[in-house]
């Protein structure tokens, strides 16, 4: 396991600034050895301009935000997104860190322990996926990955830009966008924050939990239906 600690807006940035964060950078802090896991996609997505069937429905303690997907730019992130929300892995999680005007970041596992505060922000599935930088420009509500310094760092945790973010455009894979729920989404990344309760970081901690109940993938016909729930596989069957 390493953990690797730099993060730059623009690659010449990088190279001139190895070892260095700006403030306010979405990023995963820990990157996991080993290899990539491979993630089947049904059919030819990439290639593809229809709008996915399933959403993702993100119950959180202030509300639903309901999600679509861009496989047709980014089809082994989707997937790979679907597969952990319908394991359950990012039930019980939450959005813990919040930056105004830029964004909320979850989907670490090691939030749903408090005692684990202090690696809040490392936490993965156990391995790495691929980017698939794109086109599609970090906007309001737009869903897209969080990553250390390695391109290919990116795991479980995820960001919702709460602003526009045009710097990360084409260096983070942007999958999805919230298209219900944005009333949600300004509450969660207006909370009031402050610094990590265990000392140093930015000033990004929500001074409130903001769970995540559930993500669960649905129907896109049946998302805001009292549907959601049904559609992710029953505790035994996972």
């Amino acid at each position: 396991m390493k953990r690797t600690f730099g993060i730059a807006f623009l690659a010449a940035a990088l190279a001139a600034i190895s070892g260095c964060k700006p403030q306010g950078e979405p990023v995963s802090i820990r990157v996991v050895d080993g290899a990539d896991e491979a993630v089947s996609v049904g059919g030819d997505a990439a290639s593809s301009a229809m709008p996915d069937p399933e959403v993702a429905v993100i119950k959180t303690v202030h509300g639903e935000m309901t999600a679509e997907f861009w496989p047709d730019v980014a089809p082994h992130t989707v997937a790979n997104f679907k597969k952990l929300a319908k394991q359950g892995f990012y039930d019980g999680t939450c959005f813990h860190r919040v930056i105004e005007g830029f964004m909320i970041q979850g989907g670490d596992p090691k939030t749903k322990n408090p005692a684990l505060q202090q690696e809040w922000g490392t936490g993965d599935p156990g391995y790495k996926i691929k980017a698939e930088f794109n086109n599609r420009k970090h906007v309001r509500g737009v869903l897209s990955m969080a990553r250390s310094a390695d391109p290919d760092s990116a795991g479980s945790q995820f960001f919702i830009c709460h602003g526009v973010a045009s710097s990360l455009d084409g260096k983070y894979t942007t999958f999805g966008k919230v298209i219900a729920g944005d009333d949600v989404l300004e509450k969660i990344a207006t909370t009031p924050t402050s610094y990590p309760p265990h000392g140093g970081g930015e000033k990004s901690w929500p001074v409130d939990r903001m769970g995540v109940e559930s993500i669960a993938i649905v129907k896109r016909e049946t998302a805001g239906t009292g549907q959601a729930e049904a559609s992710n596989p029953p505790a035994d069957a996972k």
